[in-house]
């Protein structure tokens, strides 16, 4: 589990064949090549090696296309629901949880976490209290991205909660914990409850439940496109591990755009710079937010998992969107073209953003 990979690693595919450095360490040089608006993308997919792109595109606010090209490593073309396994693109699902209750007035986005759990790795930590739902969706809890990556292999602080940014998969498993804890049932019931039925997502799960198609997952496959094995979870995790489709994604991108399930102060705070990253780019709750010039702005988030590269856009002030869902360890290397194609000027002005030092 690794649950994302860097923004910059596949932008740098827009300057051609290079060595790329994600959260694991340098990646081969991956050639991409151009695509021309005209170009049919299933030949050119093909041609990149990559075994299933599920593709979404929003438009004036609304979900108006969803494609998905190639075949499913077990046989036979992946039909327009594919599932995926969207790697940390949970995250903002799990986000908009805790600010869906914050709407209806059941939480508090600035209440210490520790009013409903503590983890026993941190049990006694005079920091306890300063750790809240908004440093987690923000990434300025102080953990590392996971536990394991300590040497102790125990969660502990790498730094005074709130004073920075450090991308954190861990403070969303811990957000997890105390949002059960307090309400007394699991992730996947409150977000059923609160973003899934009421936007009809009815093809996403936190976990391999009797509702989960096997035969439309796309099954994740090493860089030269051989098949990973299966492998199945029963535990929510509030960081990783989400399945869903094109078209769920999609319902939930437009919800968040439009501000639907939030109140009009909590959708404002969710879009509102909470930590600033690098020069244009900020963390806002849940989103990294890039600034376009002008009042224009974009929001991001990606994931990476084996087998998974998967990468959103959001321009909520044209009501446009970008969903691109790959079942590979390198799709990322498409996902230059295919921004600057679909998203054009805009997708541009992240790209330099992103690009610069």
């Amino acid at each position: 589990m690794t649950g994302r990979l860097p923004l910059a690693l596949f932008l740098l595919s827009l300057l051609g064949p290079s060595t790329s450095w994600g959260a694991e360490g340098p990646h081969p040089k991956a050639p991409t090549g151009s695509i021309t608006d005209e170009a049919p993308l299933g030949a050119w997919l093909k041609d990149q090696g990559i075994p299933v792109l599920g593709l979404g595109l929003i438009r004036d606010g609304r979900l108006k296309e969803v494609r998905v090209y190639g075949n499913l490593p077990g046989g036979g073309a992946a039909p327009l629901d594919t599932l995926f396994n969207v790697a940390s693109l949970t995250k903002p699902v799990t986000a908009m949880v805790a600010l869906r209750l914050a709407s209806e007035g059941r939480w508090n986005l600035d209440e210490p976490l520790s009013h409903d759990w503590v983890d026993p790795d941190l049990k006694g930590d005079p920091r306890l209290p300063k750790l809240t739902t908004r440093l987690v969706l923000s990434h300025r809890t102080g953990f590392l991205n996971w536990r394991w990556q300590a040497p102790s292999k125990k969660l502990a602080f790498t730094f005074e909660p709130g004073t920075r940014y450090q991308y954190s998969g861990e403070g969303f498993e811990y957000l997890r914990r105390a949002l059960e804890a307090r309400f007394g049932t699991s992730l996947e019931a409150l977000a059923s409850r609160t973003i899934f039925e009421p936007l009809g997502m009815r093809d996403t799960h936190f976990t391999w439940g009797k509702d989960v198609d096997e035969t439309r997952f796309a099954l994740g496959c090493n860089p030269k496109g051989s098949p990973y094995k299966l492998e199945k979870w029963s535990q929510a995790n509030g960081a990783d591990l989400l399945l869903t489709t094109v078209e769920d994604y999609g319902k939930f991108l437009v919800a968040v755009m439009n501000g639907k399930r939030l109140t009009e102060a909590v959708h404002k705070d969710m879009l509102h710079p909470q930590v600033n990253v690098k020069a244009g780019k900020s963390f806002a709750l849940g989103w990294e937010r890039y600034d376009l010039g002008g009042g224009d702005f974009a929001l991001a988030h990606g994931g990476a998992d084996e087998g998974v590269q998967t990468q959103v856009f959001l321009f909520p002030n044209t009501g446009q969107a970008l969903i691109l869902f790959t079942n590979i360890d390198d799709g990322y290397k498409i996902y230059g073209p295919l921004l600057k194609r679909f998203m054009g000027q805009q997708g541009q002005k992240v790209f330099e953003i992103e690009m610069a030092k």
